[in-house]
């Protein structure tokens, strides 16, 4: 018969690595905002839309009628990236991109009647997503407030 191994309470402690993946900032990170991404993807796709798509229609419906510039700025976004996902979002009918009369070398990005009345569509979004994660909602707030300060250090 094999002794029985200690008892855990007897066992020595794993001296802390600093280099484990459970003790990575970035890994829990990544991991969340993969998370969010699937659950924010799940809400989309009935719209017809991508997770960029939605936050750029979030910009416009802030505000509409911007310049490209304007949009890459607000979501940290360069041109090259945003240029197909614009193209993208026009094709399905919910932007118009125009020439700037003012200087022709900028495009403005303009909300159509149908990417207005996808607001209404999209409008609950935020509150299912909460719902999904299954957090209260200050625990949300807080998290988000933290990430914002992180994000712009």
């Amino acid at each position: 018969m094999t002794p029985e191994p200690d008892a855990p309470e007897n066992a020595k402690p794993k001296p802390f690595d600093p280099l484990a993946l459970d003790h990575q900032l970035c890994f829990a990170l990544y991991a969340a905002a993969n998370r969010v991404i699937r659950l924010y993807r799940d809400q989309l796709e009935p719209l017809g839309l991508t997770y960029p798509q939605y936050l750029t229609l979030l910009v416009l419906w802030e505000r509409d009628d911007r310049l490209v510039g304007e949009i890459g700025e607000a979501l940290s976004l360069d041109s090259g990236t945003l240029t197909p996902l614009l193209k993208r979002l026009e094709t399905a009918g919910h932007i118009v991109r125009t020439r700037d009369a003012a200087d022709e070398r900028r495009v403005r990005i303009t909300l159509t009647k149908q990417g207005r009345a996808l607001r209404a569509k999209a409008v609950k979004i935020p509150e299912n997503i909460a719902c999904e994660m299954g957090l209260p909602l200050e625990t949300l707030v807080q998290l988000k407030q933290t990430l914002t300060t992180l994000a712009a250090h």
